[in-house]
């Protein structure tokens, strides 16, 4: 029999304290990690068709997921975490939380294409035009601090390959691939920079950090 101070407990005040402490438990545990996902690996921990996965790179505790997505082919700032409600707040469209990436183009983008992009670009998702939110964009006057990609990208001589800046509060299904093609200039690469105030910042792909909650919080909503 359990009692508390010497009262006996029945079996329903049993069960409420089991699911309280089983919730402080919880708390206490979880996590919150930022990590850099390297070129050419799957945003999940499972094996799928002998492409690398998230598995290879980073060690978490089982129940520990990533926020979102990032394309195979993509690069760049992910966060995994076991907190519901943080991915909740960040997958829900009406919180529009801004997303910075640093994109490399085929071709010397004109301004005309950059404002084309800060406009809104008609782009097809699941099989109907989609017209994109206004956004903010602008070409870097000099190449941004990145990390060399293996493999590299395709290079050729005679054809520059800029960098521009893309900040959006939405995220279809390869946005800004679509976007930058729509503009008439295709993306050779892309890095997810920055998440609201969390960034890239002193990581190298495959790195990760842990942060403590509030910290995580105060960066992206605040």
């Amino acid at each position: 029999m359990i009692c508390l101070r010497g009262v006996p407990i029945c079996d329903a005040a049993k069960l409420l304290i089991c699911r309280a402490f089983t919730k402080d438990h919880y708390q206490l545990l979880l996590y919150y990690y930022v990590i850099y996902k390297p070129y050419q690996v799957l945003t999940q921990f499972s094996k799928e068709a002998n492409k690398a996965c998230l598995a290879d790179y980073f060690a978490v505790p089982k129940d520990v997921y990533p926020v979102g997505r990032l394309d195979y082919d993509s690069e760049g700032l992910l966060i995994l975490t076991n907190d519901k409600t943080l991915n909740h707040r960040l997958l829900n469209p009406r919180f529009a939380h801004e997303r910075e990436y640093w994109v490399q183009v085929d071709g010397a983008i004109t301004p005309a294409a950059i404002t084309q992009l800060q406009q809104g670009v008609t782009i097809n998702i699941d099989g109907k035009p989609y017209n994109t939110q206004r956004c903010k964009a602008a070409l870097f006057e000099t190449p941004p601090p990145v990390p060399e990609r293996n493999p590299p990208i395709r290079f050729r001589k005679e054809i520059p390959a800029p960098w521009i800046q893309l900040m959006l509060k939405e995220g279809k299904n390869r946005q800004v691939r679509k976007m930058t093609a729509a503009a008439g200039f295709p993306t050779l690469r892309l890095i997810r920079y920055r998440i609201a105030g969390l960034t890239l910042n002193g990581l190298q792909p495959g790195d990760m950090l842990q942060l403590e909650r509030e910290a995580v919080y105060n960066a992206l909503f605040k």
